[in-house]
């Protein structure tokens, strides 16, 4: 029922969009003002682990209490941004993207103030509650942009920015943090976020064709069973991808006995290959979820072999970290238009979804990696650790919620803004 009905609104949608995508005046502007914002969001995010020991220190907090900020950032995204998107549903995505950039301009500049450890706690949450929303709607609008049958692609467009967060802004973070301090780090940040917000302003359009839906359409998302497999199937998924990241530090120093210096050269190759396979990724999911889904899952399964198996060897892991992150991101795209191909009336709902599984994907491959590594089963174990979760998301997904077929209906993402 679900299917027939994105059928024929993608029907509609898609003549509309002809007409109103003509209003577009600089697209590729506007894609580079979306994937300028969560270049941003991601190097407050990823900056914020390199800069631990740092706001550790400055505010004398022990270093497991220092990492409640990074977690309390996690349960925003969670549980932040999906309490705005739905409080935001009627409001129009262009209107929705500024605020949610004030909200990060905000939650970054206390960030950089915060007298102590609480208060940092309670400023990296507002943070965090931007993530998802920013995702989900820019995805939204990256959709009208490009127009019907290319959420992959517009999804991959707005997480182009995280990735290169990872290659770029969160080494660099980092690197000011040790040179001019915790805080400024945080301020640099801000004024990244700056220059993104006033390319938003110039460059999203406006157009009523990006107004919101209704929170009854929002809500009724929930209740279908298929998103949170889909959910599910995410989290347990791209958990293998955090139980590599998390502890290349490790993997360079204790497992490959190799100098630190090392350690921003592996953490570089791992999101090189992020951004690969997110670029891939995204022009594959509009064509075929399930490969897209279960090439990137079965390809880290292998990789994850070979690093628990030979990856003390140093030219064995910088491969496979390479390849981890390509096959990861391969499969992320294709996960998005996938749970808007079950919601079609809440896209950015799903986005915020999306994003939310992410970090609860964090959060296990994290967990499971130090749990193998309490039990004493050496450095390279968190790759098992990631192994299981992987599989387990492989596996339900296959058992449930995949469905061959011979045409790939668009995602909501792309289809229809709502």
């Amino acid at each position: 029922m679900h299917q027939r009905a994105f059928e024929r609104q993608c029907a509609a949608e898609e003549g509309r969009h002809d007409l109103a995508a003509s209003r577009v005046r600089h697209p590729r502007l506007t894609l580079f003002a979306l994937a300028l914002g969560t270049f941003a969001i991601g190097t407050g995010e990823f900056g914020s682990n390199g800069i631990l020991q740092l706001f550790s220190s400055g505010l004398d907090v022990s270093l497991p209490v220092a990492t409640y900020a990074i977690t309390a950032y996690a349960f925003g995204v969670i549980i932040g941004s999906p309490a705005i998107t739905l409080l935001a549903a009627r409001v129009n995505r262009r209107s929705l993207l500024l605020g949610l950039i004030v909200l990060f301009l905000v939650g970054n500049g206390l960030s950089a103030i915060a007298p102590n450890i609480a208060l940092l706690i309670v400023f990296r949450f507002v943070a965090g509650s931007v993530q998802g929303a920013f995702f989900g709607a820019g995805a939204v609008v990256a959709a009208y942009v490009y127009g019907p049958g290319r959420g992959g692609k517009a999804f991959a467009t707005v997480m182009g920015g995280l990735t290169v967060a990872t290659i770029v802004g969160s080494p660099l973070g980092t690197f000011i943090g040790q040179n001019a301090g915790w805080r400024a780090m945080y301020w640099a940040v801000v004024g990244v976020g700056v220059a993104a917000g006033l390319a938003l302003v110039a460059w999203l359009p406006r157009t009523d064709a990006l107004h919101g839906g209704s929170v009854r359409g929002e809500l009724g998302a929930l209740r279908r069973l298929n998103v949170w497999l889909m959910v599910a199937v995410a989290s347990l998924g791209i958990s293998s991808i955090f139980a590599v990241y998390t502890f290349i530090g490790p993997f360079i120093t204790d497992a490959v006995m190799r100098d630190a210096s090392l350690i921003p050269i592996a953490l570089a190759v791992f999101g090189l290959g992020m951004a690969v396979g997110n670029y891939l990724g995204g022009r594959v999911a509009d064509h075929d979820q399930n490969r897209g889904l279960v090439g990137g899952y079965v390809g880290v399964l292998v990789l994850l072999v070979l690093i628990g198996v030979a990856g003390s060897n140093l030219a064995v892991l910088l491969p496979c970290l390479f390849g981890v992150g390509a096959t990861m991101m391969y499969a992320i795209p294709a996960i998005q238009v996938r749970l808007t191909s079950f919601a079609p009336d809440a896209p950015t709902l799903m986005g915020a979804l999306n994003l939310a599984a992410l970090n609860l994907a964090n959060s296990l491959g994290a967990i499971g990696g130090a749990v193998t590594l309490a039990a004493g089963w050496g450095t390279l174990s968190t790759v098992w650790a990631g192994f299981v979760f992987t599989a387990l998301g492989l596996t339900l997904y296959l058992t449930t919620v995949a469905r061959p077929s011979r045409r790939v209906l668009p995602a909501a993402a792309v289809g229809g803004v709502r």
